[in-house]
């Protein structure tokens, strides 16, 4: 992981802007508080995160967040007259060397452009940070004393995933029915492996892909490790090894989560610098998956 330094704060490495004084805040201000929320330094080396598109000095009044920057997101945007859309994915991970309108990416760039609609993202800085997705998953699936599962080396105290414990054991079958039913519904659904009658307590979590924590879930010694598109043979050699049994729920089920609580962050360190900002937090099911068929002959 990359573990620059980063402000605590919007004070610390932001100076409020003219407009912030004035009522509102700028594209730079939310960026601010963004950055406070998801400090830079937690993400991943690997990782974007930051301002997409826009102008820092263009003032934001409303805000559309969701965690994938696809063109139903930008219909949604441009069809709420919101200023800024903050997504929890970046449009490219890995860089590019053209936005022309050509591809899906590039047409997003310009129509948001056009629309006069600012795009930032927070990744993997929005996951390990304190109140993050991480939090957020842990809270929704009933976990108590959460540690990270992943700490950061320059802050232990924030990190990847979260373990903890739930308030009292239950049986898998039983812990994964209340999973499904705390998590946004989309079409895959949630997986359970492990044997079913089991009694659980201590769990870790992760949202988006979990297969590289598979064997630091093991070394914590939980039951149980939720997280998302795990793949066919690290999920079933790991299972042969015994505990912690798995659930895998969707990528964006497990990170939509994360939103709302920086829905209610954001509202709140703009009300207490004296601005007005509107948050909303879209439902749209960005899952790649329109409908899950069962399979076989008999089939119902």
């Amino acid at each position: 992981m990359s573990h620059t330094s980063a402000p605590a704060s919007p004070e610390a490495g932001h100076e409020p802007s003219r407009s912030m004084s004035e009522g509102h805040l700028t594209v730079g201000d939310v960026v601010a508080l963004v950055e406070a929320a998801a400090p830079p330094g937690l993400a991943a080396s690997w990782d974007s995160n930051g301002l997409i598109c826009g102008d820092p000095a263009d003032p934001v009044r409303s805000i559309l967040l969701a965690v994938d920057p696809v063109a139903v997101v930008v219909d949604e945007a441009i069809n709420a007259g919101v200023d800024m859309v903050i997504t929890h994915h970046p449009l490219y991970l890995r860089g590019t060397d053209h936005v022309a309108a050509t591809d899906p990416k590039g047409r997003c760039i310009h129509r948001l452009i056009r629309a006069g609609i600012a795009l930032l993202n927070a990744h993997t800085s929005l996951d390990a940070a304190h109140g993050g997705v991480a939090d957020a998953l842990a809270e929704r699936v009933g976990l108590v004393s959460t540690v990270p599962l992943e700490p950061d080396p320059a802050s232990p105290d924030q990190g990847i995933g979260r373990i903890g414990s739930l308030p009292q054991p239950v049986t898998l079958r039983r812990f994964a029915e209340d999973v499904a039913a705390a998590l946004p519904d989309s079409a895959p659904g949630l997986l359970v492996g492990g044997d079913l009658d089991a009694i659980v307590e201590r769990i870790a979590v992760s949202g988006g892909a979990g297969d590289s924590l598979l064997q630091r879930a093991r070394e914590a010694g939980v039951d149980v490790f939720l997280t998302a598109d795990l793949r066919h043979h690290p999920a079933s050699e790991h299972l042969e090894a015994g505990r912690p049994y798995l659930l895998c729920g969707t990528h964006w089920a497990t990170e939509w989560v994360g939103l709302e609580p920086l829905a209610r962050r954001l509202t709140e360190d703009a009300h207490t610098r004296g601005a007005s900002l509107c948050v909303q937090v879209s439902r749209i099911v960005t899952d790649p998956w329109a409908l899950r068929l069962p399979t076989g002959p008999d089939r119902a």
